[in-house]
């Protein structure tokens, strides 16, 4: 797991939180840290999810072995 990969996920999360905050500028503690971790596996399963979607495609394209 590389540098740009732990990035993918802390900015996940910073942008729940910070989603967090405009709807409730008043949070808790706690529910900053839910919407903190919920933003960090989020982005973790996004980009796995993309990365299947794209790999199941690239083997679609290719021309069936004769």
């Amino acid at each position: 797991m590389g540098i740009l990969d732990k990035l993918e996920e802390v900015a996940g999360a910073v942008v729940a939180v910070e989603g967090l905050k405009k709807l409730d500028p008043n949070a808790s503690i706690l529910t900053e840290a839910a919407a903190a971790v919920a933003g960090y596996k989020g982005a973790e399963l996004l980009k796995d999810k993309l990365e299947n979607q794209d790999e199941a495609g690239a083997t679609d394209q290719q021309p069936p072995s004769t």
